[in-house]
């Protein structure tokens, strides 16, 4: 699973570990000149550091500590541990949207941020497939929004005009128009470029077109359909054939082969949420700025990849004033900030119409207006997949491995069947 946002090596940054009782009407924890604390714990870059200093500044009572993963998985391992052993968590907990299908069958334990919230924060603050993931059946709202990821095509400008093919962002959309159509070029390039694979990775395509399809791997019952969704069959014969085909670089997502694949142009195109171009950059590093483009156009219409949400565990000790907190790092001003320091996309309505975000200028990508360009991708987004129990699980541990597996040389069918076998097991 994504991750998401920048992927670093997994580094724990602790400023501060309170352990936190289990049960209600705790006092609030407090430091040693009186302030009340506040632990907020999250993964990879939320763009969080600078707000922690305005929000202190703005409430001088009030001493933030920030617990920092490197990657999603160990952060969410030890929350899911932390809330069988019924202490432990942070004042505020954020959650990847992978992992909450996880956090909302067990919404007993966090708190209905509608109820200890900011009265004027309510769900039409965020789009509305954004709130609805984090809302229960009987209408308890258990998570802020924070990002969103929707889709785009990155690409590289000069293979294309290597591979014959057209480069210009307008002129590339015919070729990103279905993934029949992206396939098809797929082939074109890979016979007219040499040791250039058309895409980095199996899994990453799979997974973007996974995330498309209203059913994934559960249906809104829960019930696991991995073997009776067509679309899912569909998918895997689509991206294995493109394999067969000398289309995939056979790149492990975040692995230290991928990251040099982006400095030494392994491959020619990049399934793009929002947040990749940072990692895009980051990775290829200035010698290839100017020679990455990005265009507002996707396989089949676009989508979503991505995104969190932050939560209040009914283990905090500063239930009220955390959710204040979670309120204000989620507002639309707040999410502008975010996105320019660390690229993560807002998910708030009036964000999404800011003009600081409209007019933002992605210099390294040819000096695209990356947030009007995202902005335009989110419109085509209208509803979440529905993420059943162990979703990222199942992705991370059944699909992905199985991909890789095709990509070394194992028959499709065989990883197929593994795939599904593996799936089962972690939706036990």
């Amino acid at each position: 699973m994504r991750s998401h946002r920048w992927v670093t090596a997994v580094v724990w940054v602790v400023l501060s570990v309170t352990v936190a009782s289990c049960g209600a009407g705790r006092s609030a924890n407090r430091t040693a000149d009186g302030k009340t604390e506040l632990s907020i714990a999250t993964f990879n870059e939320f763009g969080y550091e600078e707000l922690f200093a305005e929000y202190e500044a703005a409430h001088p009572d009030v001493k933030i500590v920030q617990r920092k993963t490197g990657q999603g998985a160990p952060h969410h391992q030890n929350l899911f541990t932390k809330l069988g052993a019924g202490a432990g968590l942070a004042d505020v907990e954020a959650v990847e949207e992978g992992y909450l299908s996880q956090v909302m069958a067990k919404a007993g334990q966090f708190h209905d941020l509608l109820d200890i919230g900011p009265k004027d924060v309510t769900p039409d603050r965020w789009l509305k497939w954004k709130a609805d993931a984090a809302t229960t059946r009987d209408g308890r709202l258990i998570g802020y929004g924070t990002d969103i990821g929707p889709l785009a095509m990155c690409y590289r400008k000069d293979l294309f005009a290597e591979a014959g093919l057209p480069s210009d962002p307008d002129e590339v959309k015919r070729l990103f128009a279905s993934w029949d159509t992206y396939f098809a070029a797929g082939d074109r390039f890979v016979a007219a470029v040499s040791g250039v694979a058309w895409f980095d990775s199996a899994a990453q395509i799979f997974n973007a077109m996974h995330n498309q399809h209203d059913v994934g791997y559960f249906d809104t019952s829960d019930t696991l359909v991995v073997e009776s969704n067509q679309d899912i069959r569909n998918d895997w014969a689509a991206v294995t054939n493109a394999v067969a085909r000398g289309q995939s670089a056979k790149l492990a997502a975040f692995s230290a082969e991928w990251n040099t694949g982006f400095k030494l142009g392994r491959f020619a195109t990049k399934t793009c949420p929002s947040w990749m171009l940072g990692v895009i950059e980051a990775q290829a590093g200035p010698e290839n700025a100017g020679k990455w483009a990005v265009t507002d156009a996707f396989p089949d219409g676009g989508g979503n990849w991505g995104g969190s949400y932050l939560t209040v565990p009914k283990q905090s000790r500063n239930p009220d004033k955390a959710a204040a907190l979670a309120a204000w790092l989620t507002a639309p001003e707040q999410q502008i900030k975010a996105f320019q320091a660390r690229g993560t996309f807002p998910s708030q309505v009036d964000a999404l119409e800011n003009r600081t975000l409209l007019e933002q200028v992605n210099t390294y990508f040819d000096n695209v207006k990356a947030g009007a360009l995202f902005a335009a991708q989110v419109q085509k987004v209208k509803a979440a997949q529905y993420k059943g129990p162990a979703d990222g699980l199942i992705q991370e541990t059944a699909f992905g491995p199985a991909l890789q597996s095709v990509e070394q040389g194992k028959n499709p069918a065989e990883a197929w069947n593994t795939a599904v076998k593996e799936a089962k097991k972690a939706a036990e």
